[in-house]
């Protein structure tokens, strides 16, 4: 690429990032009903994975984030995959991406994001949307120092610390991080003005303020009404730049197993001065063509 992503957030104009992988998945026919989630298909159909990734690039989208997220050693031994096999598909996730950008017939430049999820979306059991998982910080940075030692041997052009639920959890990857030799992004998944588990915002988004290898901080996975007020924060707690991409705003049913309301997301999120923009659950293509639009693009 002519300029590196970390540049080219600090600098250039914003920037537009995918959409749920898995929503676009599921709309591709695949089912994604498994601890593994779409992680499983880095073994079983990475095919699926390149052009999911693909109808992101031809959306709009500039980043387009792996299939790493719920990809972890321990996740992966549950299900009888050894280490050695486990860190070729966490490698994989990124070359998956790399061919979906070599396909997309786009002149601009196109990154790819390794996905970090937190500890408990290898749980597969809702805490990724709690935290406070009972373990110390020592211990999360033990569980997630390997699988970012395999990701960035991968060469991403940057690591997403995604869907973070606590400030535990935040300082942990702050230090898993360091002499990777691979910038990162810090987002948190957030519940109005606070993390999933309570801490304030401005707490949160400190704790970054002066971790050099964080490029950038902002949220994901959150209704989209949180977004402006937490952008206004993490740029105001760190003075680096910020990323948002939040869900459709629909609301999942556990009784019904439907989706309930009509999604809230729309285009006008992207004025809330955030530098890299795009969305997470029930977001797709369309949604993403209509961030960049928004934005004078296509």
């Amino acid at each position: 690429m002519s300029t590196d992503l970390a540049t080219a957030l600090a600098e250039g104009p914003p920037l537009i990032l995918d959409g749920g992988l898995s929503n676009q998945l599921a709309a591709a026919g695949h089912d994604l009903s498994d601890e593994l989630w779409s992680a499983r298909l880095l073994a079983e159909d990475p095919e699926a994975l390149t052009e999911a990734h693909l109808a992101y690039y031809t959306a709009g989208a500039d980043v387009a984030i792996t299939a790493s997220y719920q990809a972890t050693f321990e996740g992966f031994a549950k299900r009888g995959i050894g280490r050695a096999e486990a860190a070729r598909l966490m490698a994989s996730s990124v070359e998956l991406a790399r061919e979906a950008a070599r396909r997309a017939a786009v002149s601009r430049p196109l990154w790819v994001a390794a996905s970090v999820g937190p500890y408990g979306a290898m749980l597969a059991d809702g805490s990724e949307y709690r935290g406070r998982y009972g373990l110390t910080r020592a211990e999360l940075e033990r569980f997630h120092r390997p699988r970012l030692e395999v990701l960035a041997g991968a060469a991403p052009d940057i690591l997403a610390l995604e869907t973070i639920p606590d400030t535990d959890e935040a300082a942990a990857l702050l230090r898993a991080v360091r002499g990777l030799g691979v910038p990162a992004w810090l987002s948190y998944s957030i519940d109005g003005d606070r993390t999933r588990a309570g801490q304030p915002l401005e707490e949160a988004f400190a704790l970054a303020a002066d971790a050099e290898e964080i490029v950038a901080v902002g949220v994901n996975c959150c209704a989209p009404e949180d977004v402006p007020r937490a952008v206004e924060t993490a740029a105001r707690m760190t003075g680096k730049p910020v990323v948002a991409y939040p869900n459709s705003g629909e609301t999942w049913n556990a009784t019904t197993r439907t989706w309930d309301d009509a999604p809230t997301l729309t285009p006008a999120f992207t004025a809330t001065g955030a530098r890299l923009m795009g969305g997470c659950c029930r977001v797709g293509p369309e949604t993403i063509t209509a961030i960049a639009r928004s934005l004078g693009r296509g």
